[in-house]
Order: C-alpha cells, then structure tokens, then sequence
C-alpha cells in the first residue's frame, strides 16, 4: 500500500507531501492542473524511464520519493530475498532523481537500485492501467492475454509460446543446416584427404626422423672417423696413444703416493679418467664395427622427409608445425562429422513440435473451460453500466492450417459483443460504440484485478482517466464498483465525474496557481471543500446552492 509520495521541482508542483488513504483514492481538478503528474511519479517510483522536460523550470533537479507499506506482503518480502538485499522494517522507501543532463538515479531504502530491479519490484507495488486501455481491445492478442489472466492459464500461456519459439529456432537451425550441406561435404572430404596425406608424419617424431636420417646418410664416414679417434685413445702400434700415455701418468702418480697429498688426488683423478676413456674407446669400436643399416629404413627415412618437404610447401608450414595443424584440421572434422544433418534433425524437429500440440491442446481445453463462466462475469458487470442488454462470448476458431498455429495457440480466440436486444454478437471492434468499449475496458481491469490471489498482498491499482465515455447514473455505478474495490485493496483514479469522486475514500484536488511561475497544488478535500469541487464538476464554473445541494446528495449516496 501507497503510505505517502513526495514530490520535489517536479514539473508544476515545487513542494509536496502527499499522504494516501486506504481504499479508493480519487483525483479531480480543471483540465491541465496537473493531474497526470501522480501518476507520472509513481510510474517514475515503479521503474519507467525518466525525461528530464519533468524537472521543473530553474530547479537543477527533481526528487519523487514514495513509501509503501508492505507489512505482510509475502511477495516483496521473497523479491528482496532474491536480490540479496535486507528488508528490516515494513516500510520500503523509493527515491528517483532527475537531471538536468537526461541522467537519473535511483534508490531503495537509500541504496542504489538499478532500473530494471526496480521496475521488478514496481509490479509488486503498483499496477498503472492507461487512459487508453479501450483501444488495446481492439487488439485481439490484449483478449488473449486477459482471457489467460482471468483463467489463470498465464503459465501455461508462456510454456506454450516457449515450446513454439524453440520449434521454429530448430527449423530455421536445420534450413541453415541445410543451405550449408554441400559445403559442409566438401570440407569434410577436404579435412579427410589432408589427414591420409599426413598420417605417416602424425605415427612419429618427424626431428627424430630428422636427426636420423641425417645420421644414416653419412654412416660409412661417420664409421671411419669412429675408427680413427679409436686408434688415437688405444691401439696396438708403436704410435703413442691415450691409453698408454695415461697409464705412465698413472703410474708416476702412484710412485709418489706416500710424499704428496696431491699426488693422490691426481691418482684417483687418472684413473676415473681411465675408466671413462676405457667406457669412450668400447663405444667408438661398436660404432666402428656395426654393420651397414638396412637400405630400406634409410628409404623409409627418405620417404617420409621427402612428404615432410612437400606437405611443407604446400601449406607454406615447416614439417614441425604440421603436426599441431593436423591437430586443428582432426578438432574441425570432428565437430562437422557431429553436426547433426537436417536429415537427423528432423526428428528433433518433430519431437519439438508434437511437444507444442501437447501443451497448445492442453492451453486451449483449460481458456474453453473457463471462458463461459469469465463472459458470464463480464455480462454482470455491464449490465449495470447502463447496458441491460449486454452479452459476451468467446468464440474459438481453429486455425485451417497447422502453418498458421503461432506461439499463442492453435486457435484464433474472438470476444463477441451486443448490447442490444435481438442484434447479433459480433467481435468488438465492428460494433461497439466509444461508451462502450471504455465500460467493457473499465469491467475487464477491474476483473483481472479482483481475480488475483486473494491471499497475495495485491498491488496499488492506479485508474488513468477511468470514466471516459460514461456520465450520469453510469458514473455513478463506475463509482460504486471502485469504492466496493477499494474494500480489499488500495486504488487511485483520476476522473471528471462527480458521482465517481463522490464514491472515494480520499478526495485529492489539483489546482493550479499563476504567480510568478505557475505552481500545481494539492489539496486533500473534505466537507464544504468537497462539496465545492463536486458541485463544480457537476455544474460548471458558477456554483450555486442548487449545485452544492446536488453534490451533497451524491455524497449521501455513498454507501
């Protein structure tokens, strides 16, 4: 519930706390007061956009604050939860900042608060029905939503919509599936062909293959030179050699082995040396001695480094780094080998659409169910709206085609509507008159809002320009059904009827000043203040006692 609004250099209004009654609140005053600036503020406090032509003229900013009172509000309290933020006390607390610059700021019991989370928690607090909820009749998708709303098949509504948005993404995902086909073949046998090509270099270390090859190619000179250094470190001639020379080293070292600790040291020195040498001269004399290769590995090498030179230059690698392409070229196969076909995914697109015929049946079974008893409803509520003669009816017309089904359904669903004795009903839009479709509007709000969960904290109601195309005894039903709403939760409407405002809880006037700057006020009326207003909205600018005497009569009326 709306406790108090503040407004501060916001538009024409420089200063003002406004303090909300329980129940059905109402707002008069002359054409261009300042009456819409209400309802501008709390759609400003529920997360709306803000403009900064609302700050007002010479003020460098304006502030709207709004407090709720949302004691045992279950919905508020789960949405604060939600969002990690604390909920101490029972009020909350809603502050809007406009600049000058376009920019505005926002804040929740005097933290920052993003628009989106507040415009969020604004459809908890407050729920703002436009002056032009009758042309929104007009549009057959605004009945659907409604009938949905009235027969609290809403989620089903948006299961359905959802089953159908993923059957169309699947079907338009296999036409790009399949406009792609033929390239998708041909880099897959182009990835193939790529792959056998290199697969002889994927089985092995191609710097190994390298370094062997090198080796095997020059194995008869590297034969000769291993026989060489073996006859420079230990031979059978009279030519000096290491081994000789070491072990006369050796044994001058031992002769002095009692005179010198360096001797001793050199001695153990030579002979780890002579070991290591002995160990040097064993793998020269196998290397020396080892037969020639087999031709065919040193082909074998030749092959495979002759593929390395030609994959080289055809895709302008070095060998090395083939290896880690192929890698690249084996993750892309794979990921167009598992690409499903439109072939393979027709069945998907099968499943996805048996799926949305089941819940679109399911959908249509239960707003057929319920649709007599909500036009039933509907036709109670006109009837006293100075339309005696009203009937409703929804109409559900299968569409011919199944190409035709859409995300609403598989049927085209029709409100039909006559207000008079022995005419046809027919949908809204052909024969309604102006009164009519604003009462109709009026009757379908005031419905949805009374539908809600009785249990559920329910939302502010706010009511812009509720009695358009209705006057007289009309208005003064409009009224009474907004006092009896205003029973169970908290309303705001503005309105131009005198029989509307006299069936208010809270009468609020907009009056305009024209001083310096022309100022907006506004003023809670009460006894002869009221009475003043209603005989002005009932008789014009001269308010006579005949007038006064009419307004009292009304607010004797009010039940």
């Amino acid at each position: 519930m709306l406790v108090s609004l503040t407004l501060h250099q916001f538009a024409l209004i420089a200063q003002h706390e406004l303090s909300m009654a329980e129940g059905f609140n109402v707002i008069t005053g002359e054409t261009g007061a300042g009456k819409s600036l209400l309802l501008d503020a709390l759609s400003l406090c529920a997360g709306e956009r803000a403009d900064s032509a609302m700050i007002r003229h010479g003020a460098a900013h304006a502030d709207i604050y709004a407090q709720f009172d949302v004691a045992n509000n279950a919905l508020v309290a789960e949405w604060f939860a939600e969002h990690d933020r604390a909920l101490d006390e029972p009020d909350v607390l809603i502050r809007r900042q406009l600049s000058q610059t376009g920019r505005s700021k926002a804040w929740l019991n005097g933290t920052p608060v993003s628009l989106a989370e507040l415009k969020s928690l604004g459809t908890l607090l407050v729920n703002i029905h436009s002056q032009h909820a009758q042309q929104a009749l007009l549009k057959p998708q605004f009945v659907v939503q409604w009938l949905d709303a009235m027969a609290q098949t809403t989620t089903l509504a948006t299961q359905t919509a959802s089953s159908y948005q993923h059957y169309q993404q699947l079907k338009r995902r296999a036409d790009e599936i399949a406009s792609r086909e033929a390239l998708r073949h041909d880099r897959i046998h182009l990835l193939q062909s790529q792959l056998a090509d290199i697969e002889p270099l994927l089985a092995v270390d191609y710097t190994d293959i390298e370094a062997e090859h090198e080796e095997l190619s020059n194995i008869e000179a590297l034969m000769m030179e291993a026989s060489h250094g073996l006859h420079l470190l230990d031979n059978d001639t009279d030519e000096p050699d290491v081994m000789t020379l070491l072990g006369q080293a050796i044994k001058l070292c031992d002769n002095q082995l009692g005179v010198s600790q360096t001797f001793e040291q050199a001695s153990e020195q030579l002979h780890l040396a002579q070991q290591q040498i002995t160990e040097v001269t064993g793998l020269l004399s196998d290397y020396a001695e080892q037969q020639l290769p087999d031709p065919e590995r040193l082909q074998t090498l030749d092959n495979l480094i002759s593929l390395g030179h030609r994959l080289s230059r055809k895709h302008a690698l070095p060998a090395v780094d083939l290896i880690e392409e192929a890698n690249h070229w084996q993750a892309q196969l794979e990921q167009l080998e598992n690409e499903p076909s439109s072939d393979a995914m027709a069945a998907q697109i099968e499943q996805a659409w048996q799926q949305y015929l089941l819940l679109a049946t399911k959908l249509q079974k239960a707003r057929e169910k319920a649709a007599p008893h909500i036009s039933k409803q509907l036709v109670q509520q006109l009837q006293p709206l100075a339309l005696p003669n009203a009937r409703c009816e929804f109409v559900f017309t299968k569409r011919p085609d199944p190409s035709q089904y859409n995300a609403q359904g598989c049927h085209d669903i029709d409100l039909l509507f006559s207000a008079n004795v022995g005419m046809p009903m027919q949908p809204l839009h052909k024969i309604a008159s102006g009164g009519e479709l604003s009462r109709m509007a009026l009757v379908m709000q005031v419905l949805q809002a009374t539908n809600a969960d009785n249990d559920a904290a329910k939302p502010m109601l706010v009511f812009d320009e509720v009695d358009v195309g209705i006057s007289g005894g009309t208005a003064q039903v409009v009224g009474e059904l907004l006092r009896k709403l205003g029973q169970t939760q908290q309303l705001l409407a503005i309105t131009h009827q005198a029989q509307v405002a006299a069936q208010a809880h809270q009468h609020i006037l907009v009056k305009k000043h024209h001083d310096e700057q022309t100022e907006s006020e506004l003023v809670i009326l009460t006894d002869s203040a009221q009475v003043d207003e209603l005989a002005r909205m009932s008789g014009g600018v001269t308010i006579t006692e005949v007038t006064r005497d009419h307004a009292r009569s009304l607010l004797t009326d009010v039940k």
